[in-house]
Formats: structure tokens, sequence, C-alpha cells
């Protein structure tokens, strides 16, 4: 099934581009691959990076929208990502950044081409936990930019994920978010279960 993209802002897009053609801002980020591309690259896959922020005893959450990143091609593979985000001026280019989310975001896009069912890809990140997650929402024709996980959305960890919690596996919110919760709760749980791994 075809996996939807939401158009990301032409600002951010614009300003993503703009830093791409700079020499000064690619020179001074800290992404040797970036620097050492051969041949044009190009931002492509632009994903809504929404942020839990807070995940309560009920399983509620609330989520915000942080900002657009745009996977870097460079010929057959993405060699970097560009970062941007919301200013009182607007959309404006971040920086840019390399490491395993780069390639564990392409692989899940990958991944998520290959389900029955269509979806809209975002990210989801759980700042108290260091996770990173490819958000697969149900709903196609929404504005990417807004709403919440649905208790029938996929979310992919992406690698690194936390420990006990297995990446490139998909988990349906209702399914993760127990678990976050318990994660994010500050009590030690002894003997918790390994979630993803086989029985």
């Amino acid at each position: 099934m075809p996996l939807h993209v939401p158009p990301a802002p032409a600002p951010a897009l614009r300003s993503v581009l703009t830093a791409l053609g700079s020499p000064t801002a690619v020179r001074e980020a800290r992404t040797p691959s970036l620097r050492a591309a051969q041949g044009p690259t190009t931002p492509e896959l632009p994903l809504p990076v929404h942020v839990l922020d807070r995940i309560t005893a009920q399983g509620l959450s609330s989520t915000r929208l942080a900002g657009w990143r745009f996977l870097i091609r460079c010929g057959d593979r993405a060699v970097a990502a560009a970062e941007t985000m919301l200013t009182p001026d607007g959309w404006a280019f971040s920086h840019f950044f390399e490491g395993p989310y780069v390639a564990s975001t392409e692989r899940a896009l990958q991944q998520a081409e290959a389900l029955q069912q269509p979806y809209q890809a975002r990210l989801l990140s759980v700042p108290g936990l260091y996770m990173l997650t490819l958000w697969l929402h149900g709903d196609c024709s929404g504005d990417g930019a807004e709403g919440h996980p649905a208790a029938t959305d996929l979310l992919v960890p992406l690698a690194p994920a936390p420990p006990g919690i297995s990446a490139h596996r998909p988990f349906r919110v209702a399914e993760l978010l127990p678990v976050l919760t318990h994660r994010a709760t500050p009590l030690p749980l002894l003997g918790s279960p390994v979630l993803g791994s086989p029985a």
C-alpha cells in the first residue's frame, strides 16, 4: 500500500534548500557524511515531528508539533537529515544531523510501504524515554501537523530503542502506550516483561 507523506510547509522546505545551497551551513554542520557527499543532495520525505510530552496513568497523551524533518538523499541513500523549527517569523532551518536514526527512519518507512493498509507517516518523539518512533496514522487525508495518536495507529520504535522495547516492530498505540506509561512513571518495576520479544 502506498505510504502517505504529508506535504511540508513551503517555508520549511525553502529553508532546508537554502541551507543545502550554503557551503557555510554544510561545512559547519557536524555531519561528515553530508560534507563528503558526492553529487547533488536533495531533501525528501518530509515528516512532521510530534512530541509526546505527557503520559498519564489513564493512558491519555498530549502531543505537540515540534518541527518538520527531511531526509537528505544523495544517490540511493539518505546521508543526513535536516530539522526545521517554528519561529515567531515562521518555519526556519534548525540544523543538519546524522546518526543511527537516519538509517533507521529510512528502514521503517520501507517497512511501512509493505503493510496492507495505507497510513500517513509521522514521527513521534518521547523525550522522557529517549525514544523516537515512526508514527503511522490511520487518517491519510488529515493534516500532518495536527491530531493525536489513535488507539489503532501503529508506532514503530526506531533503533536504538529503549531497553526492553523491540526496534522496527510495529505496535498498536493501544499496546505500546500502557508500557510507555509504566516507563514514564517514576516507580520501580520489578520483573517487567520485555515488549516484542518472542514468548
